[in-house]
């Protein structure tokens, strides 16, 4: 079945995202931030908000274990939208070349209920092209889980074949081609131009 749609992730692939982006801010570069970075405010942490669980029961958790970190555990919640950078290079183009293009646009990512209305109200005019995005952690279901793809597929009015799915976790790729889906392991822009371009959409 030729695609006819695309289905973006978020975090590395339209926008730059990363946990220190914050922290480099509040701790001074070096040993001290690696370390908290890698012994305390942790991607592998931060994943239990993209499946759902509120920050104040994570934080509360995370600070009874590193009292000394209380302020900077904190921090994360209201300062959420600091760990995200801007547009990945020539993403804001490809999707206005799609969009322009008629390609209808959505999004699967994994990112926590209570964090995504800011981080969307600041990108907003970014994300006027996409007609539905699906976040995992109002679902409380994440990549690459097969019940995501589905509930999406099903919510955006698409058969698996009729969709492109692009991320840039090569788990989450598999998950989407597991299901159906076209899946393009994201990497950079202009390999993603061109595989899209392979698959018969206008770009």
């Amino acid at each position: 079945m030729a695609p006819r749609a695309v289905i973006f992730d978020v975090g590395r692939v339209l926008f730059d995202w990363d946990l220190r982006f914050l922290y480099e801010r509040l701790i001074p570069e070096g040993e001290a931030l690696d370390a908290f970075l890698r012994d305390v405010v942790t991607t592998e942490w931060h994943f239990q908000h993209d499946a759902g669980r509120p920050f104040a029961e994570t934080s509360a958790e995370l600070t009874a274990r590193h009292p000394n970190h209380a302020d900077l555990i904190g921090a994360l919640g209201p300062r959420f939208n600091e760990t995200i950078g801007g547009p990945i290079a020539g993403m804001p183009e490809l999707v206005a070349d799609l969009d322009a293009a008629g390609v209808p646009l959505f999004a699967i990512t994994n990112f926590s209920g209570e964090f995504w209305p800011p981080f969307l109200a600041r990108e907003a005019a970014f994300f006027a092209p996409f007609r539905d995005i699906v976040v995992s952690g109002d679902e409380r279901l994440t990549k690459p889980d097969a019940a995501i793809y589905h509930l999406a597929l099903d919510r955006f009015g698409l058969r698996a074949g009729e969709a492109v799915f692009i991320d840039d976790n090569a788990a989450n790729v598999t998950g989407a081609t597991a299901v159906g889906m076209h899946g393009l392991h994201f990497t950079g822009e202009p390999k993603l131009r061109a595989d899209l371009h392979g698959l018969g959409l206008a770009v």
